[in-house]
Formats: structure tokens, sequence, C-alpha cells
């Protein structure tokens, strides 16, 4: 690839990851409990996958699908996703389709064809018992087995309505007990280790 051409690459790139950025702070600003969450969950799929030994381009693609993970919520109603106390089993079933819709808002961006397929699978489980497919262990993309850890461990030391957050050394107690049933036991050792590494930096 010559200079030039490396170069409008780049900034291709640069340009996509702003206006990714831009669209999920308006996504996180949908729910006033969420402020950041997307950027976090990014920047620890991120990690896990350059921990994996994954190259830059599966980094960043693990940071941008971190990025639009939750974006089928902008399809969910305001008033069921800022609804103040527990959710209604038909409200939390609404709630449920925001991989499907995520996946259908993605599906054409041609530079990422794995997206939406990932999207659509960060809710699956790795023993089975996930939404919306079904899906088990290899079946669900690695990028997606990553999202699953990466978002829990954000979502439970967060605020949210409906709980108080858990501290990093209960969700880590939680990620352990979920790893091989929840969450791909290699992804969540990993995140494990970076859990580990922030509560040493915390002491």
């Amino acid at each position: 690839i010559s200079k030039d051409n490396k170069k409008a690459e780049r900034e291709q790139k640069e340009m996509l990851i702003q206006v990714m950025t831009a669209f999920s702070e308006a996504l996180d600003a949908k729910d006033e409990y969420t402020s950041g969450h997307s950027h976090r969950v990014a920047v620890y799929a991120k990690e896990i996958m350059k921990r994996l030994g994954g190259d830059e381009e599966e980094q960043d693609e693990a940071y941008f699908t971190g990025l639009l993970h939750d974006v089928g919520k902008i399809r969910v109603p305001d008033a069921v996703i800022n609804k103040p106390g527990r959710l209604m089993d038909v409200e939390y079933e609404i709630v449920k389709q925001h991989p499907v819709l995520g996946a259908e808002i993605l599906k054409n961006i041609k530079d990422f064809p794995k997206l939406a397929a990932v999207v659509r699978s960060h809710h699956e489980r790795f023993d089975g018992k996930g939404y919306p497919d079904g899906l088990a262990g290899e079946d669900i993309p690695p990028e997606a087995r990553i999202i699953a850890v990466a978002e829990s461990y954000d979502a439970m030391t967060s605020e949210s309505r409906y709980r108080t957050p858990l501290s990093k050394a209960e969700a880590r107690a939680e990620i352990e007990k979920c790893s091989g049933s929840q969450f791909d036991p290699v992804f969540a050792g990993i995140m494990l280790q970076m859990i580990d590494e922030e509560l040493e930096a915390d002491r």
C-alpha cells in the first residue's frame, strides 16, 4: 500500500471512530444510568483481545463492537429504558429485542462485516441459555463472548435503577462463579486477571 493510501485509510478509520464514539455517547445519554458504559465496555473488550494476541485490526474491531453493542436500544421506547423500578415481563421482552434491533441497524456497515453478528450475539451464554438464538460455546462469535464478560463486569460495578453497584471484588467473584456457564472460561479468565490488576492498583 502506498504512503498516500495508508494515510487515507488511517484518516477514514479515525473518522469512523469519531462517528461511532459520538453515536455511542448519544446512545448512553438515552439512559441516564448508562453514562460511559459503551466506552468502558469497548476499552475492556479491546484489552481482552490484545491479551489474547489479537492484531491491531482485531483489537479495533473489538473496540468498535464494544462501542456499538447496545445500539439496538435506540429503538427501545424511552418509557421502557428509563422506567423507575423493575420491568414487567412484557417490558423485559421488549428490552431483550435490542441485540436483534442492533444487528438490523449495523448490517450494512461493509467495512466491518462481523459487527452485526457480534452485536446480535452479545447476550448469548456459553452454556446456550442466552438470547436471542440460544447459541452455545464456539457457535457464539468470539467477539460476542468477549463483550458478554466485559459488559457484565461494567454493569455490575455501575449505578443502576434496579440495584446498588457491586464492589470490584464482588463483581470478580460473580464472574469467577459464572465462568464456563454464562461466560467463556478463557475470556472470563482474562477479565479476572484485569480486575485483579485494578484491585492491586486501588490498594
